[in-house]
């Protein structure tokens, strides 16, 4: 047989397309053609390929050989096709037979000594395949465990060519390790109790976790701001299963999962630095789009620090994210749309020397000067901010005292307990935190007591507050009434949601 055939999996973004990929060998002239708009990487993969097989003791066919990605109008790009079109070309030769690999899913970029290297999104492309109705997935050994979330799909892994071809050739496979796929819950070193003091700046970051408030602080260098927003993971509920699928194969894609265990159930932290590119916060690339800090940041949190030093318009490209969860790249190969429900957190200096406190203590800034970095904030972001807290310096009493403070599992069974009775209420809804209510259902089923309703409606008559900041405070509202365990929200919660959201809480 002249002819071999291999199945691949072709990424874009977190949706995948199966590529057939065919391998001709007739006589000829020898060359290698490589057809289906593959990119320089796939290119590539000839000599990857043929040293591949002559370290692994094959020999490399002196004819003519063809290898066909189709569909031939999809751009494809990446070392992912190695390990498949060797495999198609050895079954073109007559090495090993074509029946084992029909219906199998092949990943893995080959090394020059015919090891099996690992690949990026693994599991978007086995949910992809298994879609289409593949049942089985030959990938790196070094993606396994990945692999092995697609409980569904039974997964062979090999470290080299030479353990795919004794198992071809004599059914055994090599490798029968059980792996580990126990729930990681991985609760870290980082806990409130390490926070001393800041009982304003606490209270916000519960708030914030219970309703998936956006969380701006506002302090001096030294206060905790950093301290504070690096804890607020692990106040958040676990993910689900389904949501910890979800945030693993976004860091799949991304080549995140060095750092991060592939079933891990904390919520992310995406913290970029605040000179970080346009590109590298939402996301982009040429032919091979690339998620941005807000989709690895999904349900979890995005953290910006010193946020006024971000470069002109790095932040606003957050203010549609930050509305619609979602985040669409157009380029010229086509568009991509990620997921990107974050909890965003900005931490930011009261003046550009840090000094500033309304009470002196050194800072030498102007009134213009300061006016105009805070203004860096734009207003439309800062109205897409729910809450906005200022985080005074910590005072020598609070260092002092060997108490430390409340713990972050005491608080997330705070947040635990509001988020469920939440759930109760939005039972029958596709939202499921109060930061996500639509503007229609505030005006209509979530209305708060009439008292309430009318100290809004006074504020929004004296041009104070915003049609979205009206109910950017009802949310708020309904997370303190959680929080309280009232049904429904009085004046007292409004009252205070607005003192959090406008900053004089």
């Amino acid at each position: 047989m002249t002819l071999g055939r291999a199945t691949g999996v072709s990424l874009q973004g977190l949706l995948g397309s199966v590529i057939d990929i065919e391998c001709d060998i007739a006589d000829g002239i020898p060359m290698y053609s490589l057809l289906g708009l593959p990119d320089t990487s796939l290119q590539e993969s000839r000599d990857r390929v043929r040293a591949a097989l002559t370290n692994s003791g094959q020999k490399w066919p002196n004819k003519k050989v063809t290898v066909s990605l189709s569909p031939a109008w999809l751009p494809k790009s990446g070392p992912g096709f190695d390990l498949a079109i060797a495999l198609a070309l050895l079954v073109a030769d007559g090495v090993i037979p074509q029946g084992p690999l029909d219906g199998a899913i092949i990943l893995g970029e080959l090394a020059l000594d015919g090891g099996i290297r690992p690949v990026r999104g693994v599991l978007p492309s086995l949910i992809a395949a298994y879609k289409d109705g593949f049942t089985r997935a030959i990938v790196p050994r070094a993606n396994q465990s990945e692999a092995e979330l697609m409980e569904q799909m039974e997964i062979l892994s090999f470290e080299n060519i030479s353990e795919i071809y004794r198992w071809l050739s004599t059914g055994e496979y090599p490798f029968n390790e059980v792996i580990d796929l126990a729930i990681d819950h991985e609760s870290g070193a980082l806990d409130f109790s390490d926070v001393a003091g800041q009982a304003k700046a606490r209270f916000a970051a519960e708030v914030a976790a219970t309703g998936g408030h956006h969380l701006l602080l506002i302090g001096p260098p030294g206060a905790g701001k950093t301290m504070i927003a690096s804890r607020i993971p692990s106040i958040l509920p676990p993910l689900t299963v389904e949501e910890a699928l979800e945030v693993t194969a976004i860091h799949s894609i991304a080549g995140g999962l060095t750092q991060r265990s592939a079933m891990s159930r904390v919520a992310p932290i995406i913290s970029p630095h605040h000179s970080a590119s346009r590109a590298s916060i939402v996301g982009g690339g040429g032919r091979n789009i690339q998620p941005g800090a807000i989709s690895l940041g999904h349900r979890g949190v995005l953290f910006i620090d010193e946020a006024p030093e971000c470069a002109t318009g790095i932040l606003d490209a957050l203010r549609q994210p930050l509305e619609s969860g979602t985040i669409t790249i157009a380029r010229q190969v086509g568009s991509v749309t990620f997921p990107a429900q974050f909890l965003l957190v900005l931490a930011a200096n009261p003046c550009p020397c840090g000094k500033y406190s309304g009470r002196g203590h050194g800072c030498e800034c102007s009134s213009l000067q300061v006016r105009r970095y805070l203004g860096k904030l734009s207003g439309p972001l800062m109205d897409r901010i729910d809450i906005r807290i200022d985080v005074d310096p910590v005072g020598r009493i609070e260092l002092a005292s060997q108490e430390l403070g409340e713990s972050s599992a005491e608080i997330r069974k705070r947040v635990i307990a509001a988020r469920a009775r939440a759930a109760i209420r939005f039972k029958d809804q596709q939202w499921k935190l109060n930061a996500h209510i639509p503007a229609r259902a505030l005006r209509i089923e979530y209305r708060p007591e009439r008292a309430a309703m009318n100290f809004l409606h006074d504020e929004l008559d004296k041009e104070l507050i915003t049609a979205r900041g009206l109910h950017k405070v009802i949310r708020l509202a309904w997370t303190l009434a959680d929080l309280a365990e009232r049904p429904i929200p009085n004046l007292e919660d409004v009252k205070s949601a607005y003192q959090l959201r406008e900053g004089g809480y």
